[in-house]
């Protein structure tokens, strides 16, 4: 089993559009252990209508939660208690792609961060950052976050509009191999997403 692991710089940064991507490009299963928000749909879902995997490959949730929080406090508010016991990864056949929740500093428990699950599971990490103003200094930190626990990263892929100088100068400063740029598509199905991530992606 080889597993990759997706996260970002940030939330709402584009990761689960990718994660769908990469899983249906490498006919991966898919896992998002913590799903925190499920109004209207949570990231299985999207990543079921986008991947083009058959079902069997959508694995479910060690935690659905209903509160659109991080992680810790989605538990609270819902009266759950994460164990990390039943975060460990899911044996499969083949490649697995794991979507993380937020940002790698974003808490599972009052005493565990995202980023010490990666670093537990030891899986190489695929970065998502956003190609705007800010994205060096975020994508910078997260590398050196990464980097601090020993946690192998697959390399950087950036969401978004064009941005030649951001989609440089990150890779150079963070030695991190640059996997490509992933457009904003409209519409966003699965047709769009296979033909763009097949065009513009490097599988790592």
């Amino acid at each position: 089993m080889s597993v990759l692991v997706v996260t970002g710089t940030d939330t709402d940064i584009g990761k689960t559009v990718f994660a769908a991507g990469l899983a249906g490009a490498l006919g991966a299963h898919y896992w998002k252990p913590v799903q925190a928000g499920i109004d209207p749909e949570g990231d299985k879902e999207r990543v079921a209508a986008l991947s083009g995997l058959p079902p069997s490959r959508i694995l479910p949730e060690a935690y659905r939660l209903t509160t659109p929080a991080s992680p810790h406090l989605a538990a609270r508010i819902d009266g759950v208690e994460i164990g990390l016991d039943a975060l460990a990864l899911p044996k499969v056949d083949g490649p697995l792609v794991v979507e993380g929740a937020g940002g790698l500093m974003v808490p599972v428990s009052e005493t565990v961060l995202m980023i010490d699950l990666f670093a537990h599971w030891g899986a190489p990490v695929i970065l998502c950052a956003r190609t705007g103003l800010g994205t060096i200094n975020h994508s910078l930190l997260s590398i050196e976050a990464l980097r601090a626990r020993a946690i192998a990263i697959a390399g950087i892929v950036f969401i978004g509009d064009p941005h030649a100088e951001n989609e440089r100068i990150i890779p150079a400063l963070g030695k991190v191999p640059c996997l490509g740029r992933l457009p904003h598509l409209d519409p966003l199905d699965a047709s769009a997403l296979r033909t763009a991530f097949a065009s513009a992606i490097r599988l790592p």
